[in-house]
């Protein structure tokens, strides 16, 4: 049997790795392909700016809890490409995903669908081919013409938190980016919004009224908050008192409140209990994941003759940094430390917003490369961290910088935030998976 890797490669060679969104050529794709998206079991689509892997991780696990299969389709991957597709609760497997590639390029032809947009296509071909109850749908970017969005109807339209990304492709104003995401919204399907601005809410609340969409709004028909400990969500129908999530953050009782409310208003019938243990059993890795083996722990270790506290999370644009530099706060609250961060991002992303929340917190940051096309360089990260009024220093990678910032400990072991890319993460679970 053919490597997985050689597939893909082989796909990439002939399909551009690049932006182009559009829907007239994936529905194309999939009518040489036989319609395979209109042969999926109901749908909960997904889009936003930051949280949607989370808040699909404790959809997942709820539904999970109460006996449901589930699909789900994200991206990116962070180690494995079977990662973004999860086959009735399990992960596709090699021979699973290099059928539905090769089938899905043998139909296609010489379409030029972009990689994105061939792989997309080859998920639903998998997600047809296996029966669930429900499938998870996550965004790759934006919304209105992302691939995914082909699909005819869903049982819900979800939105979680909007800010500025990838603002080449969908606009440098919030309002078009939230213009962007509603492109998912139809008619007579629950529109299920997660913490917004005012600008992106309101423009969320007239594309629902104008697309028939049913509103269900965080702040308004729904909320969400810890309360001794425990996860307190009411809307209409009540109040639940919940167990709190299993992923770390001040920011992820808002992505669990959005989880719940989506299945609520997607009609799923679920008892505190199957949400508690849901919500308090999700994983989602490289969201402030707390390193506790391989090869980083095993060099802290040493240097330092006792257990370190290295996190790790894909936090990359202004949003994600200021969730994080909250959760470190907490974290400091709660057990002081001197947080130390080392950061590698992409160069196109805005690198001195996602560090100007730390400015006060971070006593320094260790500027490395991330192993990625368009990755900026260490230099233009250790500039942006200035920038944002960071102390920061080069350094020749994660491991290089983790020594140097444990060779000028002072008084006590510092806490380290691993962060900055989904790229880097990937490559550090790698090792520490």
């Amino acid at each position: 049997m053919r490597n997985i890797d050689e597939v893909l490669n082989r796909v990439a060679a002939r399909r551009p790795r690049v932006i182009d969104l559009s829907l007239d050529r994936v529905h194309a794709a999939l009518a040489r392909m036989g319609d395979p998206h209109k042969k999926l079991p109901p749908i909960i689509h997904v889009a936003g700016t930051n949280g949607k892997g989370s808040t699909v991780s404790m959809m997942r696990s709820v539904l999970e809890a109460a006996d449901k299969r589930v699909h789900v389709y994200t991206s990116p991957h962070l180690v494995r490409f079977n990662e973004r597709i999860v086959l009735a609760g399990k992960e596709i497997t090699d021979a699973q995903l290099i059928a539905a590639l090769e089938q899905c390029d043998q139909a296609v032809g010489e379409e030029k669908l972009t990689y994105f947009e061939t792989i997309t296509c080859a998920a639903f071909l998998a997600f047809s081919q296996t029966p669930a109850d429900v499938l998870l749908l996550e965004v790759g970017l934006g919304g209105r013409l992302d691939a995914t969005n082909v699909i005819e109807k869903s049982i819900a339209s979800v939105i979680t938190p909007i800010d500025l990304d990838h603002q080449q492709f969908l606009g440098d104003e919030i309002t078009l980016v939230a213009a962007e995401k509603a492109g998912i919204f139809r008619q007579k399907t629950p529109a299920v919004i997660g913490p917004q601005s005012p600008e992106a809410m309101e423009v969320l609340e007239r594309e629902a009224m104008r697309m028939r969409a049913p509103l269900f709004a965080h702040g308004q028909h729904w909320h969400v908050y810890a309360e001794h400990g425990r996860l307190i969500y009411q809307d209409e129908s009540g109040l639940s008192d919940l167990d709190m999530p299993a992923l770390e953050g001040r920011h992820q009782i808002d992505n669990a409140g959005l989880a719940v409310a989506a299945l609520k208003a997607a009609g799923f019938a679920l008892s505190n209990e199957v949400l508690s243990i849901g919500l308090a059993s999700a994983h989602w890795p490289a969201r402030l994941q707390r390193l506790t083996r391989g090869p980083l722990i095993e060099l802290a270790r040493a240097m330092l003759g006792e257990e370190p506290e290295i996190w790790l999370d894909g936090g990359h644009n202004p949003h994600g940094g200021r969730a994080l530099a909250q959760a470190m706060a907490d974290m400091e609250e709660r057990r002081p430390k001197p947080l130390v961060m080392i950061s590698g991002m992409q160069a196109n992303k805005d690198a001195v917003g996602y560090f100007t929340p730390f400015k006060g917190l971070a006593s320094a940051v260790y500027a490395v490369a991330a192993n990625h096309d368009a990755v900026a360089s260490p230099q233009e990260v250790e500039a942006a961290a200035r920038e944002a009024g960071l102390y920061a220093h080069l350094s020749r990678g994660v491991a290089h910088a983790l020594r140097m910032a444990l060779a000028d400990i002072k008084n006590e072991p510092p806490r380290i935030l691993i962060s900055g890319s989904l790229y880097l993460a990937g490559e550090i679970l790698r090792d520490h998976g």
